[in-house]
Parts: C-alpha cells; sequence; structure tokens
C-alpha cells in the first residue's frame, strides 16, 4: 500500500510540476503577444503621424505660398505672342533640291508593301484550285 501511495505522490508531484511548466509558457506567450500588440499599436500611431506631417506639407495652399515665395513666376496672360523674327532658322535639308524626298520614298515603299495582292509570312498563300 504504501508503494501506491509513494506512485501517486510522485504522479501528482509531475503534474503539478507538468502543469506549473505549461503555465510558464503560456505566461511568457501571453506576454510576447501582448508586446506585439504594443508594438503593432506603436507603429500604427507612428504611420498615422506620418500621414498627417505628409497631408500638412502636401496641402495645396502651403505649396501655392512656397511656389508664390521661391518661384518668379507669373501667370500665363492668353495674349502673349512674340514677332515671327524670334523664331529659330528653318533647319538644312537633308537633300538637295532635285532629288527625292527620303520620307516620302520610304512612305511609297510602305504603300507599294501594303498591296492587298502581296502575301507575307503571316498570312497563307491561297490554294491553287484545279
Amino acid at each position: 500500500m504504501r508503494f501506491i501511495h509513494l506512485l501517486v505522490i510522485g504522479a501528482l508531484i509531475f503534474a503539478a510540476a507538468y502543469v506549473y511548466r505549461i503555465k510558464m509558457d503560456s505566461t511568457a506567450r501571453t506576454e510576447k503577444v501582448l508586446r506585439l500588440h504594443a508594438e503593432i499599436r506603436e507603429q500604427r500611431d507612428a504611420i498615422a503621424q506620418l500621414r498627417s506631417e505628409w497631408a500638412k506639407l502636401d496641402a495645396p495652399l502651403r505649396l501655392q505660398g512656397l511656389v508664390e515665395r521661391h518661384l518668379p513666376l507669373k501667370p500665363v496672360n492668353g495674349t502673349q505672342y512674340d514677332s515671327l523674327k524670334n523664331l529659330p532658322d528653318r533647319p538644312p535639308r537633308m537633300f538637295r533640291p532635285g532629288e527625292p524626298d527620303p520620307i516620302g520614298s520610304m512612305i511609297n515603299t510602305i504603300e507599294a508593301a501594303s498591296d492587298p495582292d502581296s502575301v507575307t509570312g503571316s498570312v497563307p498563300q491561297p490554294e491553287d484550285k484545279q
């Protein structure tokens, strides 16, 4: 009988130690979760603060004031014209006056290639029916 009593007492001590270990693990994990929640809350607060600072810096009225203060710009007037003498010179010709226009000759080549009767590699040739 004493042996059974000692065995039961040993099992109870082992069970108490195991329950204590489980409790300590759960307490440690709970503390870790609470720290993570606090860190998440701090990060969200920091993000909210940065967003409010960005909204303040990006405010149209603030930007307009900075533009007026630091840039020497004036509003564009619809009647602002310049004289023809201030236009830049015409670029030099790339071909002689008697020669054909190279771009025009390319257009003629493109038009000839777009002939509906011509066959390309992407269009199957019609089969000869005899």
